[in-house]
């Protein structure tokens, strides 16, 4: 906290806090931050990209928080990709909301209208930023989730997404590395590879395995301050005898490569359409464009 007081002065205008934040951790002094940021004359932007962890239990307007991006993804139903993670409204405390770009969507007393101009009501606000519909079938999904789970079921989400990711967390720290092990963790329990040392398997082997097992594989590592790390995310969706079917996998893997069964991991995934690529050399060599082999038939003749 010192640190970031340190750096705090008249040339921030703003901070980003992702609370909980990637490690999984709740960020205990997050009401401290919100102050200091605010002393300094700086703004307090909250990522919402692990909302599922706090929704219906904890308000980040009560956190200080000026702005959030509420992402559909995890939270609201929407997966990962397909357009959905950078859908989603932008939340804005009083002192902000006067900015917030057109158009906007009022309600009074005649029912709902657009403003579309900086005027009136929307006098401060700095413009029209993109199109505004945004990605309309992710919110309309994301609206009937909401509309069917309730206040109280939205609190459930988050109450299981961390009852989940903690169960997962104490079935597999005695075989394998907790990058935090002290307490509970928030909605995705976090393992580094220091278990694996002395196996000769990495963590990028272990998750080929899982495929052969499958499973997809967990967040590899990610996030970049731990070790060869494995994110798992469970969320709330996930029912206890899928999470046991899961760690009896996971528990099975570890076994292995701790009693040296390395090329069970080192040519994995064996049983997949697509094997063990180069992706090295995928990454730095892609091919972008298909080529029929010669002498092929083409299917449109």
């Amino acid at each position: 906290m010192a640190d970031l007081a340190s750096k705090l002065g008249g040339d921030v205008a703003a901070i980003m806090v992702t609370n909980p934040n990637t490690c999984g951790l709740f960020e205990r002094d997050i009401l401290e931050i919100s102050r200091l940021t605010h002393a300094a004359g700086a703004y307090f932007y909250c990522d919402g990209a692990n909302f599922n962890a706090i929704v219906g239990r904890v308000r980040p307007g009560d956190l200080g928080v000026d702005a959030m991006h509420i992402n559909l993804h995890k939270t609201f139903s929407t997966p990962h990709g397909g357009g959905g993670p950078g859908a989603g409204p932008v939340v804005l405390s009083e002192a902000l909301a006067p900015f917030a770009p057109a158009p906007w969507v009022v309600h009074d007393a005649d029912g709902y209208r657009l403003i579309e101009r900086e005027e009136d009501e929307a006098a401060q606000a700095f413009g029209r930023l993109c199109a505004f519909q945004g990605q309309m079938g992710m919110y309309t999904r994301a609206l009937s989730y909401m509309m069917s789970h309730g206040s109280d079921g939205l609190r459930q989400v988050a109450e299981d997404a961390v009852l989940n990711a903690n169960y997962i967390k104490a079935r597999l720290s005695d075989l394998m590395s907790a990058a935090f092990p002290d307490g509970p963790c928030m909605h995705e329990a976090l393992f580094d590879d220091e278990w694996l040392k002395g196996t000769e398997v990495t963590t990028l082997d272990f998750a080929k395995a899982m495929i052969d097992e499958g499973f997809h594989p967990m967040t590899m590592y990610f996030p970049l301050v731990v070790h060869g790390a494995m994110l798992i995310e469970p969320t709330e969706t996930e029912s206890k005898q899928e999470l046991d079917r899961f760690i009896h996998a996971m528990r099975a893997l570890a076994e292995a490569a701790k009693a040296g069964d390395v090329d069970r991991f080192k040519g994995a995934p064996f049983h997949a359409p697509m094997k063990r690529l180069d992706e090295t050399r995928a990454a730095r060599s892609p091919v972008l464009r298909w080529t029929a082999p010669e002498g092929s038939n083409i299917a449109a003749e």
